[in-house]
């Protein structure tokens, strides 16, 4: 209703003459304002369009706004409080609370189709987060997607909206990761979850994994200069002559053979460490020879399985009452309808 220039021609009356001259300037600017809106951006709506306005916290512009929608017909709301108390309760939800249900993260090397197997288990009707996808990023050094990533706060909304959907009371399967996503931070509520609940390990051969990785980045190996810049980040890492052999493999195109000596020698390695880190969490492996469409559903029914599992009710049972305990506690609040902001 005001662009950031008309805000501080507004607010600097209000303070230097009068919060009357401010709000009669103001309200000026906004008429002319909701006219451009309403006869441009808005001129396609029907009838039954129900818009929701927001300030930043005040409410004066949005109710503004509101009041001259709702005279033409549609039923307008006005998020009370505004953006500043909906960010406040998006972050209780990620940084403070986590998710409400028993979390199962799915683990495994590099290149074991964990993203496929958690799109499968939606498919079942398995409650999954993929973070990966709110997060726009494969997870990995060549994992940047087309659209880049969402600005962090964008990625905690999504996140605290995909929580909001959660029933409490079924598990929940998340891929797990690294406390980034490629330049996004997964929020501390989140990465307590990951930390603290169990696993189940997706096992499979290294040159399975390859073969499958090489068609999963088609999109990334279509461009050798991408693979080879990322190669070169690798290079405080390994031997001169290993990344020399790298890059030879990219220019030659021989994807396979590069995925394969990546796992062996850079992701495996790390990997292994990360694995000893949460080895007493494990309550399952599942060993795969092949990453086929009908392996990748094989893998979901044995996740499925595990949820249903007494080694994982008796984690489940602990993480509940932990997450009921935050919900209860004072000042608890989430995006779900708990403690939100009101639309009026």
């Amino acid at each position: 209703m005001l662009d950031d220039a008309e805000r501080a021609r507004v607010g600097t009356i209000y303070k230097q003459v009068s919060p009357f001259d401010g709000r009669r300037v103001g309200g000026a600017l906004v008429a002319a304002n909701a006219a451009v809106h309403i006869s441009g951006p808005l001129a396609d709506r029907g009838g039954a369009w129900q818009p929701l306005l927001y300030c930043w916290r005040g409410g004066q512009r949005s109710g503004s706004f509101a009041t001259i929608l709702s005279q033409i017909g549609w039923r307008a709301s006005v998020l009370e409080g505004g953006w500043k108390t909906w960010r406040r309760l998006v972050l209780d939800m990620v940084e403070r609370d986590g998710p409400v249900s028993p979390v199962l993260v799915l683990d495994g090397n590099t290149g074991s189709a964990k993203t496929r197997v958690l799109a499968r288990l939606a498919a079942r009707g398995v409650q999954v987060i993929d973070l990966e996808g709110l997060a726009n990023h494969r997870g990995s050094l060549f994992g940047a997607m087309d659209g880049g990533q969402p600005p962090q706060k964008l990625f905690e909304t999504r996140l605290a909206l995909a929580m909001a959907r959660l029933d409490p009371a079924r598990p929940v399967v998340v891929e797990a990761e690294s406390s980034r996503i490629g330049g996004i931070v997964v929020p501390r509520g989140m990465w307590r979850a990951l930390c603290a609940a169990p696993r189940v390990r997706l096992v499979v051969p290294a040159a399975a994994r390859a073969a499958f990785t090489t068609g999963d980045y088609a999109d990334v190996l279509e461009d050798r200069g991408r693979v080879e810049r990322t190669i070169a980040r690798l290079a405080p890492m390994h031997p001169a002559a290993r990344i020399d052999s790298w890059r030879g493999m990219a220019q030659a195109g021989a994807w396979e053979a590069l995925a394969l000596e990546l796992m062996r020698d850079h992701y495996d390695p790390r990997y292994l460490s990360h694995r000893d880190r949460y080895s007493s969490m494990e309550i399952g492996e599942i060993a795969l020879d092949r990453l086929d469409e009908p392996a990748q559903e094989q893998a979901a029914a044995r996740v499925e399985a595990v949820l249903e599992s007494d080694a994982f009710r008796r984690f489940g049972a602990a993480r509940g009452d932990e997450a009921a305990a935050r919900r209860t506690a004072p000042g608890a609040g989430d995006v779900s309808g708990r403690r939100t902001p009101q639309a009026r």
